[in-house]
């Protein structure tokens, strides 16, 4: 290795060719960048005691089989995107020079002739700098200033004209510009292709914070030790076509995320790499595996289509297929791929047929969208998904997959009917993410003439106003307020219009008849309201019922016989599958304390985003990191344990009880009962002491 501080414009003087690999990213610099470089010229060209401004090393590899040429090829390991933007700026600079009358230290053939073409050559050995194969035809024509072609390379193109900007408005002297350009210093660093190790090197300038992602340290890896035929022909036949089929701008986020998934797909424990350290882990995959780099390359390739066509929902023939991921991605279900990528591949390799890879994609969705329902925390689907496809047989591939999901229990479980159904008739739909999925579907269910509801808004049937009409008082009656409390984000209350604004607060039959209105709309969610008199508690819950009973059909259970599940079980399976859920508690959870339960258990749920509900075989529990209240149904009464000492709760009533000297089920010292609805917003400011008690231990 040679290292020396040279000024960049010598650097780039004598004859010499400048190589960006095929393996090197494309060039990314952002106005940012540009904006910075053009500031710290200007800087430096306007003060005489300002001698020179350093702007990093370029790397390459000086000898070996590259100096064959009459002009010697370098090949350019780091520096690249300082080379291009600086020759951007200099053909700028010459273009402007070319319209200019005045005088100037350097001329546009000057810049030209020095700096941007090797003058005595021809062909591609005319440039100094040759860029990768998707920027190097922007790069020749806009030094050339010439047509650009049809697909240019945005990034080159906005920042050339960022430059040709600058020197038009900021008033700035040409000749002025060039004398701050020539003060700039580089450390010209050669490599001897016989010593030095470039991956090496590479890795090193990289360690020092330069930035470059997973996806570019991945195809360096691949392609920089290798003889440069074989370079070519696996960047043309499967690294370039793979780039281009992410998308150009996107291609090193979904790259990175693309060989997360193939990895963790790959990995025979489920281990999941994260996202900075994919890098790491593909070396570690690479070596441990007997494939040589040609065979891992098209591997890659082979499982990004998929990736492609999951992720972007697109490619994809089957329009079904292609529907599906479609709503697998509304429901923003990423940590799916890998066991997808594995399933897609054994659906195009004939190991399961289109009707049962549709309907393992169908249970996925169903899966992920009843645990949103039911508020399961999400944070262990990674896991569960990457290590799904060790536990399926694929002799008897569609069964396996049912077992399998049907058998997850506690945090991983697959909601029943029960769990799923007391959940949706509740649920604060208006307010959930995927309000507009869950719509769509049941406003489509088995509808071949779709209705794009993204052309509709939602409207609150009973409305949202707090101070309700007259009318809409009568039709709801004295309890009023409680029902539009109880009932107004629900499904029940929710449908979809194209009059929102029209509809407003009118009373119900207004609605009803109005043009646009009920009787008037396509909507199928409307046609029930088409036929009502009133709009009531009554049949706020018939339309609640009517639509937790489609909703089970959509998102539906899989089905296996007993006799079959049994075969799939082992003894840690079982006990992992032996959870509960409120129907549990149904003898308990009736009349009054029933009523009780609901009011308080939806005032907890929404204290925080955090709170979570999990049903033990004795109590309910109610957690972030632990749990903060527990509540125990009983004939008469609720009674709850707050976690928390019982010299710590803020009691002014004295209704609770210090526990802690007495067995109980839950957790905590402090317990108190709950069982009149006059109660409940002085239990409630007890419950949140103890949510915020256990907030306070998580984030001391």
């Amino acid at each position: 290795m040679k290292a020396t501080e040279t000024s960049l414009l010598k650097f780039l003087q004598a004859p010499k060719q400048f190589i960006i690999p095929i393996y090197q990213r494309t060039y990314s610099w952002a106005e940012k960048q540009c904006h910075q470089l053009w500031d710290d010229i200007v800087r430096v060209a306007a003060s005489d005691s300002v001698p020179s401004h350093f702007i990093g090393s370029i790397v390459y590899i000086e000898k070996g089989i590259y100096q064959a040429a009459s002009v010697p090829k370098l090949l350019v390991i780091d520096g690249q995107q300082r080379l291009t933007t600086i020759s951007l700026l200099l053909a700028a600079l010459a273009k402007r020079l070319d319209g200019s009358s005045g005088q100037s230290d350097i001329s546009s053939k000057q810049i030209n002739n020095y700096f941007l073409f090797n003058s005595e050559e021809v062909g591609d050995l005319r440039y100094k700098l040759m860029l990768t194969q998707s920027d190097t035809d922007t790069f020749i024509r806009l030094i050339e200033n010439k047509e650009l072609p049809q697909q240019s390379s945005r990034r080159l193109v906005d920042n050339y004209q960022f430059f040709e900007k600058k020197l038009q408005e900021d008033g700035i002297d040409p000749g002025v510009l060039y004398r701050g350009v020539a003060k700039l210093i580089v450390v010209d660093v050669s490599l001897d292709r016989n010593y030095d190790n470039p991956q090496l090197i590479f890795e090193s300038l990289n360690s020092t914070g330069l930035d470059l992602t997973q996806a570019d340290l991945i195809r360096n890896y691949i392609l920089m030790g290798i003889e440069p035929e074989i370079q070519n022909e696996l960047y043309t036949n499967h690294w370039f076509p793979m780039e281009q089929s992410f998308g150009h701008a996107e291609y090193s986020e979904q790259f990175d995320r693309f060989m997360r998934d193939y990895l963790t797909m790959k990995s025979s424990s489920g281990v999941i790499p994260r996202i900075e350290e994919v890098y790491i882990n593909f070396k570690k995959f690479a070596q441990g595996v007997k494939l040589n780099i040609k065979d891992i390359v098209a591997d890659v390739q082979h499982y990004s289509k998929y990736w492609v066509r999951i992720a972007f929902s697109k490619n994809e023939e089957d329009t079904d297929v292609r529907s599906l991921f479609r709503d697998i991605n509304t429901l923003r279900v990423d940590v799916a791929y890998p066991f997808m990528l594995e399933v897609y591949d054994d659906y195009r390799n004939q190991k399961l047929t289109r009707d049962e890879f549709i309907e393992i994609l169908k249970i996925i969705e169903g899966y992920v969208f009843r645990r949103a329902i039911c508020g399961i925390p999400t944070n262990s689907l990674n896991k569960t998904f990457a290590t799904l496809s060790r536990g399926i047989d694929k002799t008897n591939y569609l069964e396996s997959v049912k077992a399998v999901f049907l058998l997850k229990g506690s945090n991983t479980r697959f909601p029943r009917d029960g769990e799923f159904i007391q959940e949706f008739v509740i649920k604060d739909i208006y307010n959930f993410r995927n309000r507009n999925y869950l719509l769509r579907k049941l406003e489509n269910y088995e509808r071949k003439e779709t209705v794009d509801i993204e052309s509709y808004t939602i409207e609150h049937i009973m409305p949202q106003n707090e101070e309700l009409s007259q009318e809409w008082q009568s039709d709801l009656g004295p309890d009023w307020r409680e029902i539009q409390s109880k009932w107004l984000h629900t499904i029940g209350n929710l449908t979809l219009t194209g009059y929102n604004p029209e509809l407003s607060d009118k009373p119900f039959k207004e609605k009803r008849d109005m043009t646009g209105g009920f009787r008037d709309s396509p909507i199928r969610l409307n046609h029930r309201l088409a036929k009502l008199e009133h709009w009531n508690e009554v049949e706020i819950k018939q339309r609640t019922s009517d639509l937790a009973e489609l909703a089970v059909k959509i998102w539906p259970v899989p089905q296996l016989p007993q006799e079959v599940l049994n075969r799939y079980s082992t003894p840690s399976v079982k006990e992992e599958a032996q959870t509960y859920t409120l129907e549990h508690f149904d003898n308990f959870l009736q009349g009054e304390v029933g009523e009780l339960f609901t009011i308080l258990r939806r005032r907890i749920l929404n204290m925080h985003s955090s709170v979570r509900e999990e049903v033990k075989k004795l109590y309910i529990a109610y957690k972030t990191t632990t749990n903060f209240v527990d509540i125990v149904p009983q004939k008469r009464q609720l009674r709850l344990s707050l976690n928390m000492s019982f010299s710590e709760i803020d009691d002014p009533q004295g209704i609770c009880k210090d526990v802690s000297e007495v067995g109980r089920w839950g957790n905590g010292d402090v317990e108190v009962a709950l069982s009149s609805h006059d109660q409940i917003e002085y239990v409630m400011s007890l419950v949140r002491q103890s949510f915020e008690r256990q907030s306070e231990d998580v984030y001391a």
